[in-house]
């Protein structure tokens, strides 16, 4: 008998024992008390994200508590606000709250591995959303092909002219497992094409002003570089904001990933060149799925399930496919999915 059977009987019991104590005081029930039953053994997910800093993650959140809502599932939404401490006092908290899965934004996955093995103690089922956490053992890592994401960019900054020219890579979080595989992604690609690797640099907590604070710090590499790729679009917005400011913006290549409103805006106004466009909603709605179907102690069945390798073992991996988004193609991929708003993309372009 699984945690949730339990739960529900333990509750209907109650409920009975509650009816018999009351009829015996003569007292008149309305059924509320077993409606309150049956909201209660409703599926309870708890999420906790880093942070809302990214633009992102709010669509994220959307996306999968009202898909979870449709499956019949609760979801309690914690922010941790980029503090790995808070984020493990919040799970610790969906463990008191006896919750059947937890779903993970994480900050720093070296933290979380005993918070992820005390909720295994207690029976609750632990997905890592977006961001892998090695050696924690959980039960479902989805996200995007993240190599395939540097692939991408490296791709579109190939075709756009960086062939045998040099480049600086502004990655995000060391912290952040998905920041290697996106690494080695675009690095294969630089390789394949003779493009030089200037200089790289890591922007800790995905911190946007740290990606700018490289430009201003040194002026003469980016000078010598035709191209800066960026971890994703709120580094490249720094980036491009202060290659405004050399004079320089539009002149270099820079790309990005998430297509967030700002990186489509610039890559019609041509200061990016392009963009990784990620389905949100098909990775959150899966992700809500997955989560309904670990509670009731189904086995997850999709096409794009396959392995995430880790230490000597492996780990189930849902891995969704990333879109690369240029000029070419924005209106295809960003508008027409109703993902952006044309006026919104165009706003700074004259028709």
């Amino acid at each position: 008998m699984n945690k949730r059977v339990k739960r529900f009987w333990g509750r209907a019991l109650a409920v009975v024992l509650m009816g018999v104590m009351l009829c015996g005081c003569g007292a008149t029930t309305t059924g509320n008390s077993s409606m309150n039953a049956v909201e209660q053994d409703k599926i309870q997910i708890g999420m906790c994200f880093d942070s809302f800093v990214i633009e992102r993650w709010q669509r994220d959140r959307d996306v999968f508590v009202s898909a979870a809502k449709e499956l019949g599932a609760e979801v309690n939404v914690q922010n941790a606000n980029g503090d790995v401490e808070q984020q493990k006092s919040q799970i610790d908290y969906f463990i008191k709250k006896n919750v059947d899965v937890i779903v993970i934004i994480c900050i720093d996955p070296a933290e979380l591995v005993d918070s992820i093995k005390k909720a295994h103690d207690a029976g609750i089922k632990v997905i890592a959303y977006d961001r892998p956490v090695p050696n924690a053992d959980v039960d479902l890592y989805i996200s995007f092909d993240n190599e395939k994401v540097g692939e991408l960019m490296g791709e579109a900054m190939v075709k756009a002219g960086l062939g045998g020219g040099k480049v600086l890579m502004i990655n995000g979080s060391p912290k952040d497992q998905n920041v290697p595989m996106v690494r080695e992604g675009f690095r294969n690609v630089m390789r394949k094409n003779g493009v030089e690797i200037l200089d790289e640099y890591y922007c800790d907590g995905w911190k946007a002003e740290l990606a700018s604070g490289y430009v201003y710090s040194n002026p003469e590499l980016v000078k010598e570089a035709d191209g800066i790729m960026c971890g994703n679009d709120d580094l490249a917005s720094r980036v491009v904001f202060s290659l405004a400011e050399m004079r320089l913006a539009g002149k270099k290549l820079v790309c990005g990933q998430d297509a967030d409103l700002e990186a489509c805006q610039r890559i019609v106004e041509g200061t990016q060149i392009m963009t990784v466009y990620k389905p949100i909603e098909k990775l959150a709605q899966k992700a809500a799925e997955a989560a309904v179907t670990l509670a009731k102690g189904e086995e997850i069945v999709d096409e794009g399930l396959s392995e995430y390798k880790e230490g000597n073992g492996s780990i189930p991996y849902l891995k969704i496919e990333p879109i690369g988004v240029t000029k070419d193609n924005i209106d295809e991929v960003i508008i027409n999915s109703g993902f952006h708003l044309r006026e919104d993309v165009y706003l700074n372009v004259k028709e």
